[in-house]
């Protein structure tokens, strides 16, 4: 062995010791970047929208080889779920079913959520391919040429319609709500995949909503003494205000813990800026 190979086999052992380290400190820059929706105004032509339904799922992007997260956290699912997927990037909403959020994103936070049953309802609603070049029409026919229109399958490609006029899209968004969903999404044909928030994605729904940090807790009163009467939040500009309904009295019984994001709707907002009429929504998983 020459002289300075014992030197450069140290060197490579140091390196390789301090990967964990990087990753750790880099994790958020293994963020898939993901496009995200505006909400609807009415000001656009629906015309130039592919309107969808938005699903009450989990955000999950596949990148060839891993099932994550929109925070990077890969989701252990079970092999035969992951074989169905293709080599190319997708992005879609792990669905359960109309009301079962609570039940897929407890299923994703599981130590042995691979081997769970559970998995075998699981439908992987895809609506984009983030890495492919062409406008979303060009993306979307060539998503329902990999996955195909099999209404048995695991994955699936969110369908698309074409409405003309603002009545078309109540109609569906009364229609979809009547069914359980959660509201309705609008895609602009002629636009590329950009992470981040864009107005060429957006939803439709009859509420706002919006995400907050839980930092301490509002004591009960009354009948709700002994529980937790409303939720103190943060809302990522600092500002802290309280959420006190849409609550069960089990969640009552044991609120989300400190430190947890949650989502929230609500109607607008008052003078200083704050939700109105905010109303606590569900747990979003954890990032």
């Amino acid at each position: 062995m020459s002289g300075w190979m014992p030197y450069f086999i140290a060197v490579l052992l140091v390196l390789g010791g301090m990967l964990p380290v990087w990753a750790m400190v880099h994790a958020k820059d293994l963020r898939p970047h993901l496009m995200l929706a505006e909400r609807y105004e009415g000001s656009d032509a629906l015309e130039q929208f592919g309107v969808s339904e938005k699903y009450d799922g989990v955000r999950a992007f596949w990148d060839g080889v891993n099932l994550m997260t929109r925070s990077g956290r890969v989701i252990s699912a079970p092999a035969w779920f992951l074989a169905q997927l293709p080599d190319e990037p997708l992005d879609g909403e792990l669905w359960l079913g109309y009301g079962r959020f609570s039940e897929v994103s407890g299923l994703i936070r599981r130590h042995d959520s691979d081997s769970h049953p559970l998995w075998q309802e699981v439908i992987y609603q895809v609506f984009d391919m983030p890495e492919h070049e062409g406008l979303f029409a060009e993306r979307y026919k060539a998503m329902v040429e990999l996955l195909g229109a099999n209404a048995a399958s695991d994955v699936r490609p969110v369908q698309q319609y074409r409405l003309q006029d603002q009545q078309e899209l109540d109609d569906l968004l009364e229609k979809t709500l009547s069914a359980g969903g959660e509201g309705l999404m609008l895609h602009r044909w002629d636009s590329h995949y950009i992470a981040g928030r864009s107005h060429h994605l957006q939803k439709v729904t009859l509420r706002d909503d919006a995400e907050a940090i839980v930092v301490g807790y509002q004591p009960g009163k009354g009948r709700l003494a002994g529980m937790m009467g409303a939720l103190k939040v943060r809302l990522d500009d600092g500002r802290i205000f309280e959420i006190g309904t849409g609550f069960t009295d089990a969640e009552r019984a044991s609120p989300p813990q400190i430190g947890t994001r949650v989502r929230y709707t609500y109607r607008g907002l008052t003078r200083e800026g704050f939700p109105r009429f905010a109303s606590f929504d569900r747990i979003r998983p954890p990032e």
